[in-house]
């Protein structure tokens, strides 16, 4: 068979056979018609799927054009090769300045940050999590919360280790803590962590929550990788690891007019771009930065996100869901030199979607026909939703984002980022936390539906 650029996705007839994935896309009939019509045929081998000449699917994934975004031909099409990485030890932020002004600065509520942070967590409680190296397989969250809740707290630890190691490393510039990182991150790459999970088309609970997994560990590692001298082997395996990583799991396109192109797909490009920079894969970069193309291509004539209106009464959430994932995807390549923010499509920019989503917030009847005007709000009383404003608000005075955010933070994303306040807030933007009336959130979700 002719090696193709896109990867075949084995269907499985058996729930319980034992596929690398065991993926299935669509119904077996309709999947491998599709794959035919591309030269493409599944691959068996040992009773197990497996994928010949890893390359970037969801990057290609819509064989099956979406009716708004950008179609698959058109991202086939799309001339990416300006986009090079050029900095691979640069991080989402600058580290070494952020780490200087925390040293210095006066601001009480980074210096409360701080402090907590630099009473340092134990490195061999660290190393005692176990890497997920069986098969991951997680229920849908509305039929078995509990056990959904059970099956994600692994996911939740692991993402909260990384971001907590590197989050330690910026407050206390000791890198005992990049070391650590270094060490824990390389005891996954060494066990081959997190490759084996169930996907189904109608079950993709493990795919979406490793997903976020992937790109927790690559924007904290970015943070230390650096500063980490002698661990040159270490550095490697988890370079590689992580490269397999996104790979594999980006082979995966999801569903037609879904997550092939909404915000898991956005979701895809956050790691693809960060594992870019760190491997300097150009590949896994330009496929991260399709996402924004294909983003801007999908804005109504209000700016609205048309995937996310889909969403009915969380319609709202869902445009600022897609807007954390792809202003922290646009910070990793202005950092590598590019003007993203400024990038625009059919005449939209990033700056139109984030008008919209500050105005239906403020008022959901401006959302006018798009979507119910009864929206769900939850979302605005958790700070982890609000992650993307500080990375904004350091680029670009937005007076309403910074009302908006102010009584979040500091603000906290266990997966896109980690302590997003104490890397990108101006300590002149805020100084003390506005105390609010307790008020129990449920638990976080990994990932959304």
């Amino acid at each position: 068979m002719t090696k193709s650029p896109i990867l075949p996705i084995f269907a499985s007839s058996d729930r319980e056979a034992e596929p690398w994935h065991r993926c299935t896309f669509l119904s077996r009939r309709m999947h491998d018609a599709m794959l035919s019509q591309n030269g493409i045929g599944p691959i068996a081998q040992g009773g197990k799927a497996f994928f010949k000449g890893l390359t970037l699917v969801a990057f290609l994934a819509p064989i099956v054009s979406t009716t708004h975004a950008m179609t698959y031909e058109a991202r086939q099409k799309l001339d990416l090769s300006e986009y090079t990485v050029k900095r691979p030890d640069a991080s989402y932020f600058d580290v070494q300045e952020r780490i200087d002004l925390l040293q210095e600065t006066n601001n009480p509520m980074l210096m409360h940050q701080v402090t907590r942070l630099i009473k340092g967590p134990s490195c061999q409680q660290k190393m005692a999590l176990p890497p997920l190296k069986d098969q991951i397989r997680i229920p849908g969250f509305y039929p078995s919360p509990e056990e959904w809740r059970f099956a994600t707290r692994p996911l939740f630890q692991f993402e909260d280790t990384v971001s907590n190691l590197a989050g330690t490393y910026v407050a206390s510039n000791d890198v005992y803590y990049a070391e650590c990182l270094v060490s824990f991150l390389d005891q996954w790459a060494q066990a081959d962590a997190l490759m084996d999970f169930y996907y189904h088309w109608d079950e993709p609970q493990a795919w979406f929550g490793t997903e976020s997994m992937i790109f927790a560990a690559a924007m904290a590692y970015s943070i230390v990788r650096p500063q980490v001298e002698g661990m040159d082997e270490e550095i490697a395996r988890v370079n590689g690891w992580l490269n397999r990583l996104a790979h594999q799991h980006s082979s995966i396109p999801g569903g037609i007019q879904s997550s092939c192109c909404n915000n898991h797909f956005y979701r895809r490009a956050l790691y693809a771009t960060m594992v870019g920079v760190l491997t300097e894969d150009q590949e896994l970069f330009r496929f991260g930065i399709s996402a924004v193309y294909s983003a801007l291509s999908d804005l109504t004539q209000e700016s609205a996100f048309r995937l996310e209106m889909k969403r009915g009464r969380r319609a709202t959430h869902y445009q600022n869901y897609a807007l954390l994932y792809l202003i922290t995807n646009m910070q990793i390549i202005a950092r590598q030199g590019y003007d993203i923010f400024e990038l625009e499509v059919d005449g939209k920019t990033i700056h139109d979607a984030i008008d919209f989503a500050l105005e239906i917030i403020d008022d959901p009847a401006a959302l006018g026909d798009l979507a119910p005007l009864e929206q769900y709000e939850g979302f605005l009383k958790d700070d982890q939703y609000f992650s993307w404003m500080e990375i904004y608000l350091s680029r670009f005075d937005k007076p309403q984002l910074s009302e908006l955010i102010k009584p979040m933070r500091p603000v906290y994303n266990r997966s896109a980022g980690g302590y997003m306040s104490l890397y990108f807030m101006d300590p002149s933007e805020q100084r003390r936390k506005i105390i609010k009336e307790p008020e129990r959130i449920e638990a976080t979700r990994i990932f959304e539906e």
